[in-house]
């Protein structure tokens, strides 16, 4: 079996399957569905809630779902959240095309159905490795969070409780109630 070269996070932008959302991990294109609409429903509910506080602010910059981050070269790995933040004073370094080279401050990932707990795990060291410094996980399901800092301290946010955005998003008050409460009756 002939032994591929890493992919590089330049290739990976001319060899984007259409309709499908990819990561390239350590020089390694990984594959996925698009994320299911509920999935979608509560990314976006997470970024209006926070957009709010951002923009009240003059914190930095969100980022939709799937916004490729290269945060590891050689071999490259660009990773994709559900949702992204940058702190007003790095958001020169963000290119006007490509990936940005650098870690987001804060990142939230979404549980889909499929995902592994492995997997998940192994996407959160990246993220904190690569200097982030905040990683919300959300479980639709169980409707709580886990928190992952970059100290190692791991927090669980049960489904009244509210995520914190410590000094990264100073003063956040985002309700977990409400990125999960998904319909206008509700």
């Amino acid at each position: 079996m002939p032994i591929t070269a890493p992919m590089s996070a330049a290739e990976l932008l001319l060899r984007q399957p259409e309709h499908l959302s990819t990561e390239l991990v350590r020089g390694r294109m990984v594959v996925r569905e698009p994320p299911g609409t509920r999935h979608g429903l509560l990314s976006q509910t997470l970024a209006l809630l926070l957009a709010g506080h951002v923009r009240a602010h003059a914190l930095g910059v969100l980022f939709g779902q799937d916004t490729g981050f290269l945060i590891r070269a050689n071999p490259d790995t660009v990773r994709a959240p559900d949702l992204a933040f940058v702190r007003q004073e790095r958001v020169g370094l963000i290119p006007s095309s490509g990936y940005a080279s650098l870690a987001p401050d804060l990142v939230a990932e979404i549980l889909s159905p499929g995902d592994r707990a492995a997997d998940v795990l192994r996407k959160v060291q990246d993220w904190l490795e690569a200097g982030v410094a905040l990683v919300w996980v959300l479980d639709p399901v169980r409707e709580d969070a886990r928190v992952y800092r970059r100290d190692g301290s791991v927090e669980v946010i049960s489904p009244d409780g509210s995520l914190p955005g410590d000094a990264v998003l100073p003063g956040l008050q985002c309700a977990l109630a409400d990125v999960f409460r998904t319909t206008s009756s509700g």
